[in-house]
């Protein structure tokens, strides 16, 4: 509902998308990332454990995709606008709302710190494959760090450790923007979408690929690794429908800033999107089910 009203606002009126994401990107969500981590009660052990999972398949998609890319022959820059496009799934606007409706508040908190781990991954790796040598590994480096959602992460976490509370006034405010995050992610989904003019079908071929590995190898990949852990029934839940999120709208900025196949890349986000309603419903009833 809510994906669909930003949707049909971005086909009625000429918002400001980029002013709507950049208060998601630097007050919402680290709001959510803050506010989850402060008054979760995972264990150190879970938080590792989900930052594994997170790196762990998102390296792995990218090692297969090169693989896949180089046995297609194609050329570096549709090389890295495939990576980009297939290994970067929709753990924010997408995934945490799916989370939180499919298996309630103790999968969201679980979700939450998946997102973080991505967010880290897309503007480090991302902006390293995408940049694909046009910016040097520190300047990557540095801009990770210094990432709103990487700020919220620290602070809260030196609070859990240090055993202090936020002050009640701070508190409060940062959990009513935090309860506002994941409405106005789906709305930004929708905005997003709607902001997409292109389907290109001569890139149907690659498209399709980048889809398939979103929405099936990632959550068969997850699964494997989240079993050989032997995670917890609701972390398994967690890590698994984060996985199987469609590309993420994030990667269209990243094709943007670094002059790739943005054809590509926003098809890619438009088929994906719409796929992911036939798998995410079967893999959802498997998790309810203890998959």
């Amino acid at each position: 509902m809510a994906a669909g009203a930003g949707y049909a606002l971005g086909r009625r009126f000429q918002l400001d998308l980029r002013s709507l994401s950049r208060v998601a990107f630097y007050v919402f969500s680290p709001c959510l990332v803050f506010d989850s981590i402060t008054h979760s009660d995972l264990s150190s052990a879970v938080f590792a454990q989900i930052g594994a999972i997170s790196l762990g398949v998102t390296l792995a998609v990218t090692l297969l995709v090169y693989l896949a890319g180089r046995g297609l022959r194609l050329d570096r820059h549709t090389l890295a606008t495939l990576i980009v496009a297939a290994t970067f799934g929709n753990a924010g606007n997408f995934g945490l709302a799916v989370s939180k409706f499919a298996f309630g508040d103790a999968a969201l908190s679980r979700s939450v710190i998946y997102f973080v781990f991505n967010s880290l991954a897309v503007y480090t790796l991302g902006v390293a494959v995408a940049a694909s040598g046009q910016r040097p590994w520190r300047d990557v480096l540095r801009h990770g760090l210094v990432l709103p959602t990487t700020i919220a992460v620290v602070v809260a976490g030196l609070l859990r450790l240090t055993g202090l509370t936020t002050p009640l006034p701070i508190d409060r405010a940062v959990g009513l923007l935090s309860q506002a995050a994941i409405p106005l992610m789906l709305m930004l989904l929708g905005l997003q979408l709607a902001s997409i003019k292109e389907f290109p079908r001569s890139r149907l071929g690659l498209m399709g690929l980048a889809a398939a590995v979103q929405l099936l190898l990632a959550p068969l990949l997850t699964l494997g690794l989240a079993s050989a852990l032997q995670l917890d029934t609701v972390t398994l839940q967690a890590v698994v429908i984060e996985s199987a999120m469609p590309t993420a709208v994030i990667t269209t900025i990243l094709a943007v800033e670094y002059d790739l196949d943005t054809t590509l890349v926003s098809g890619t986000v438009v088929l994906s999107t719409l796929l992911s309603p036939l798998t995410l419903t079967p893999i959802i009833a498997l998790l309810q089910r203890g998959w």
